[in-house]
Protein backbone atom coordinates (compact mmCIF):
# COMPACT_ATOMS: atom_id res chain seq x y z
CA UNK A 1 0.00 0.00 0.00
CA UNK A 2 1.08 3.31 -0.25
CA UNK A 3 2.62 5.22 2.30
CA UNK A 4 0.87 8.38 1.31
CA UNK A 5 -2.24 6.83 1.32
CA UNK A 6 -2.66 5.57 4.78
CA UNK A 7 -4.64 6.96 7.34
CA UNK A 8 -4.01 9.69 9.75
CA UNK A 9 -6.05 10.73 12.75
CA UNK A 10 -6.97 14.34 12.49
CA UNK A 11 -7.43 16.44 16.14
CA UNK A 12 -8.76 20.08 17.38
CA UNK A 13 -6.74 22.15 18.81
CA UNK A 14 -8.62 20.85 21.73
CA UNK A 15 -8.11 17.33 21.29
CA UNK A 16 -10.97 16.10 19.97
CA UNK A 17 -11.21 13.71 17.04
CA UNK A 18 -12.46 15.77 13.88
CA UNK A 19 -11.64 13.08 11.24
CA UNK A 20 -9.47 10.85 9.58
CA UNK A 21 -7.48 11.98 6.49
CA UNK A 22 -4.75 10.44 4.39
CA UNK A 23 -0.52 10.84 5.06
CA UNK A 24 0.04 12.79 2.38
CA UNK A 25 -2.77 15.29 3.14
CA UNK A 26 -1.24 15.27 7.12
CA UNK A 27 2.33 16.19 5.57
CA UNK A 28 0.79 18.49 3.75
CA UNK A 29 -0.69 20.19 7.00
CA UNK A 30 2.84 19.88 8.61
CA UNK A 31 5.21 22.00 6.03
CA UNK A 32 2.25 24.48 6.36
CA UNK A 33 2.67 24.87 9.76
CA UNK A 34 -0.86 24.11 10.43
CA UNK A 35 -0.56 20.87 12.62
CA UNK A 36 2.22 19.54 14.92
CA UNK A 37 2.81 15.51 15.03
CA UNK A 38 1.17 14.16 18.28
CA UNK A 39 2.14 10.30 17.66
CA UNK A 40 4.19 9.13 14.20
CA UNK A 41 4.61 5.63 13.47
CA UNK A 42 8.18 4.11 12.81
CA UNK A 43 7.69 4.46 9.14
CA UNK A 44 10.45 6.62 7.82
CA UNK A 45 9.95 8.75 5.04
CA UNK A 46 12.69 11.08 3.99
CA UNK A 47 15.36 11.17 6.82
CA UNK A 48 14.36 12.06 9.95
CA UNK A 49 10.98 12.64 8.76
CA UNK A 50 8.52 9.68 10.45
CA UNK A 51 5.06 9.17 8.81
CA UNK A 52 2.77 10.53 10.88
CA UNK A 53 -0.50 8.82 13.11
CA UNK A 54 -2.15 11.24 15.00
CA UNK A 55 -2.03 14.75 13.84
CA UNK A 56 -3.57 18.27 15.79
CA UNK A 57 -4.52 21.25 14.29
CA UNK A 58 -2.52 24.55 16.35
CA UNK A 59 -5.42 26.57 15.91
CA UNK A 60 -9.49 25.10 17.11
CA UNK A 61 -11.68 24.91 14.16
CA UNK A 62 -15.16 24.81 15.10
CA UNK A 63 -16.57 21.79 12.99
CA UNK A 64 -20.17 21.93 12.20
CA UNK A 65 -22.59 19.14 13.37
CA UNK A 66 -23.62 17.32 10.06
CA UNK A 67 -25.18 13.98 8.82
CA UNK A 68 -23.30 11.37 7.47
CA UNK A 69 -23.24 11.08 3.57
CA UNK A 70 -24.76 7.32 2.93
CA UNK A 71 -21.90 5.52 0.75
CA UNK A 72 -21.62 1.86 0.05
CA UNK A 73 -17.86 2.31 2.56
CA UNK A 74 -19.94 4.02 5.04
CA UNK A 75 -22.82 1.09 5.02
CA UNK A 76 -19.85 -1.53 4.81
CA UNK A 77 -18.72 -0.08 8.06
CA UNK A 78 -22.25 0.31 10.02
CA UNK A 79 -22.74 -3.09 9.36
CA UNK A 80 -19.45 -4.28 10.75
CA UNK A 81 -18.67 -6.50 6.82
CA UNK A 82 -21.38 -9.03 7.61
CA UNK A 83 -24.03 -10.11 5.47
CA UNK A 84 -27.43 -9.06 6.99
CA UNK A 85 -28.90 -12.40 6.33
CA UNK A 86 -26.14 -15.40 6.96
CA UNK A 87 -24.17 -13.24 9.44
CA UNK A 88 -20.66 -14.45 7.80
CA UNK A 89 -18.15 -11.87 7.66
CA UNK A 90 -16.73 -10.63 4.55
CA UNK A 91 -14.28 -8.39 2.36
CA UNK A 92 -15.48 -5.57 0.77
CA UNK A 93 -15.16 -6.93 -2.69
CA UNK A 94 -17.23 -10.24 -1.86
CA UNK A 95 -20.15 -8.00 -0.40
CA UNK A 96 -22.90 -5.90 -1.71
CA UNK A 97 -25.93 -3.72 -1.15
CA UNK A 98 -29.27 -5.05 -0.42
CA UNK A 99 -32.80 -3.44 -0.95
CA UNK A 100 -34.63 -4.84 1.90
CA UNK A 101 -37.68 -3.32 -0.11
CA UNK A 102 -36.81 -4.02 -3.19
CA UNK A 103 -36.43 -1.01 -5.90
CA UNK A 104 -38.94 -2.79 -8.01
CA UNK A 105 -41.62 -2.72 -4.96
CA UNK A 106 -40.85 0.87 -4.46
CA UNK A 107 -38.04 0.79 -2.02
CA UNK A 108 -35.71 4.36 -1.53
CA UNK A 109 -31.76 4.45 -1.39
CA UNK A 110 -31.68 5.33 2.82
CA UNK A 111 -29.46 4.01 5.61
CA UNK A 112 -32.89 2.53 6.66
CA UNK A 113 -33.52 0.21 3.84
CA UNK A 114 -29.79 -1.16 2.51
CA UNK A 115 -28.17 -3.80 4.11
CA UNK A 116 -24.59 -5.76 3.57
CA UNK A 117 -25.20 -8.87 1.82
CA UNK A 118 -22.92 -11.59 0.37
CA UNK A 119 -23.22 -12.13 -3.24
CA UNK A 120 -25.08 -15.39 -2.87
CA UNK A 121 -27.39 -14.18 -0.52
CA UNK A 122 -28.17 -11.24 -2.44
CA UNK A 123 -28.57 -13.36 -5.93
CA UNK A 124 -31.52 -15.86 -3.56
CA UNK A 125 -33.27 -13.13 -2.81
CA UNK A 126 -33.47 -11.53 -5.41
CA UNK A 127 -36.29 -8.70 -5.96
CA UNK A 128 -38.45 -9.76 -3.32
CA UNK A 129 -38.73 -8.40 0.37
CA UNK A 130 -36.94 -10.87 3.21
CA UNK A 131 -40.17 -12.53 3.96
CA UNK A 132 -41.38 -13.34 0.14
CA UNK A 133 -38.10 -14.61 -0.24
CA UNK A 134 -38.63 -16.87 3.22
CA UNK A 135 -35.15 -15.41 4.78
CA UNK A 136 -34.79 -13.58 8.27
CA UNK A 137 -32.97 -10.57 8.84
CA UNK A 138 -30.36 -10.74 11.33
CA UNK A 139 -30.43 -7.07 12.50
CA UNK A 140 -32.54 -3.72 11.23
CA UNK A 141 -30.91 -1.61 9.81
CA UNK A 142 -29.31 1.27 11.96
CA UNK A 143 -30.53 4.75 10.63
CA UNK A 144 -28.67 7.86 9.80
CA UNK A 145 -27.90 10.28 12.75
CA UNK A 146 -25.94 13.02 13.52
CA UNK A 147 -23.44 10.66 15.44
CA UNK A 148 -23.05 8.28 12.74
CA UNK A 149 -19.66 10.13 11.39
CA UNK A 150 -18.54 9.33 14.64
CA UNK A 151 -19.53 6.32 15.03
CA UNK A 152 -17.64 5.19 11.50
CA UNK A 153 -14.64 7.20 12.77
CA UNK A 154 -14.44 5.03 16.15
CA UNK A 155 -14.90 2.08 14.07
CA UNK A 156 -12.14 2.25 12.24
CA UNK A 157 -9.95 4.23 14.81
CA UNK A 158 -9.85 1.16 17.15
CA UNK A 159 -8.09 -1.12 14.73
CA UNK A 160 -5.05 1.66 14.79
CA UNK A 161 -2.81 1.60 17.34
CA UNK A 162 -2.92 4.62 19.66
CA UNK A 163 -5.85 6.20 18.36
CA UNK A 164 -8.33 4.49 20.86
CA UNK A 165 -7.77 7.15 23.89
CA UNK A 166 -8.95 9.67 21.39
CA UNK A 167 -12.40 8.16 20.31
CA UNK A 168 -13.10 7.47 24.19
CA UNK A 169 -12.67 4.14 23.74
CA UNK A 170 -10.53 1.56 26.15
CA UNK A 171 -7.90 -1.19 24.77
CA UNK A 172 -10.73 -3.62 24.74
CA UNK A 173 -12.71 -1.54 22.05
CA UNK A 174 -15.47 -0.85 24.51
CA UNK A 175 -16.66 2.89 23.87
CA UNK A 176 -17.05 4.95 27.00
CA UNK A 177 -17.32 8.45 27.74
CA UNK A 178 -14.93 9.52 29.86
CA UNK A 179 -14.31 12.92 31.76
CA UNK A 180 -11.23 14.07 33.08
Amino acid sequence: MNLLKKSVLLLNASYEAIRIISAKRSLTLLTKGKVAVELATDREIYPGVYLPSIVRLYVYKHVPIRMQQMSRKNLYLRDGYRCGYCGELFSGSELTLDHIIPKAQGGKNTYENLITCCRKDNHRKADRTPAQAGMVLLRRPIPATVHTGRHIMRSLGLETAGWAKYLWADAEGETRLQFK
